[in-house]
């Protein structure tokens, strides 16, 4: 190795301790500066810059997994550890794409509240658009299921009405959203140094650069030293759908059968067995019952009861004949 590349590679490694042989080499590169990850990883080896056994053999049958296109499948999860000038500790809602690694979300917070991480997951839809799937862990701003009795929290709502499947992890298994984990390991390293902000806007804006460089400017070795925005540049967008507003008195929510029957107002009513086991909103009327899942109207019917079940059909069919205790 000629000696002006070998200074430029200690130099590159001492001002960015964080890079590897691989990335030595595609920055040296860019500055016509030929040389391989060998050569780079030996030289740092003999200024001591790398322990021996640093580096690890690679295997060539292991294949990473990954999504085939831009906003399929997003992972989603929250991270603390950025601190204020008056003690306060804020929490991340950080979000990137599977395929591309790219950042959707870096929204800071000062609780980690439903409202909050559903505030700062609706800014992502509405700046990236709507992903197919959504991965994240077990936590009760995520999801309800597993609530006695199950719930629909708001985030599995702006699911549902935006047509995303919600993935959920194995419990304590956090290897499953292994490439939002590997993000928060560089977030830490590089973001989170131990600097103290003097308020939340003023960390926003430095977490919001930085989140730009990690974007569009530093290469990503997992995508053949690509820069996230290059991968993310194909993304087919689908914009966000807005959550109607059903909290009245008069709506109701309800879990479609197995069968794809909704029971509401002492009636059962089929929206379509295709439909079973997702939520739907019912508009109670005086008249009528009108069956919504997202901003689609399934059917409008009749309200043939009132609530008082006297002289009224059984829920399993038709009125029974001959019964000789009518008050049973």
């Amino acid at each position: 190795m000629p000696a002006l590349v070998e200074v430029a590679v200690l130099e590159a490694r001492r001002m960015h301790p964080g890079w590897g042989p691989r990335r030595i080499v595609h920055e040296l590169a860019k500055k016509g500066m030929g040389a391989s990850e060998s050569g780079v990883y030996r030289a740092l080896r003999r200024a001591g810059l790398i322990e021996p056994g640093h580096r690890k053999r690679e295997q060539r049958e292991w294949k990473r997994w990954e999504r085939a296109r831009p906003n399929e499948l997003w992972q989603l999860d929250v991270v603390g550890g950025i601190g204020l000038a008056d003690g306060t500790s804020l929490k991340c809602l950080t979000g990137i794409d599977d395929h591309s690694r790219y950042v959707v979300s870096a929204r800071l917070m000062v609780r980690e509240r439903t409202q909050a991480v559903c505030d700062a997951f609706e800014a992502a839809l509405a700046a990236h658009g709507v992903p197919e799937q959504v991965l994240t862990d077990n936590g009760k701003v995520f999801t309800g299921r597993f609530n006695h009795p199950p719930t629909e929290v708001l985030f599995d709502r702006i699911c549902r009405v935006n047509g995303i499947e919600h993935l959920l992890t194995k419990p304590r298994s956090p290897t499953t959203t292994g490439k939002i984990e590997r993000f928060h390991r560089t977030l830490r390293a590089e973001f989170l140094t131990g600097t103290l902000f003097p308020t939340l806007a003023a960390a926003q804006e430095r977490l919001d650069a930085w989140v730009a460089a990690y974007n569009t400017d530093r290469p990503h070795q997992s995508l053949d030293m690509d820069t996230p925005a290059q991968r993310y540049a194909t993304v087919i967008r689908r914009e966000v759908s807005t959550i109607p507003d059903r909290t009245g008195s008069e709506w109701v929510s309800r879990k479609v059968s197995t069968v794809g029957v909704v029971c509401v107002s002492w009636q059962q009513v089929s929206v379509g067995k295709h439909r079973a086991g997702e939520r739907c909103d019912v508009h109670v009327g005086t008249d009528i019952l009108q069956f919504w899942i997202g901003n689609e109207l399934l059917r409008t019917v009749p309200r043939t009861s009132t609530g008082n079940v006297r002289n009224k059909r059984p829920l399993g069919g038709a009125l029974t004949k001959n019964r000789k205790n009518p008050t049973d």
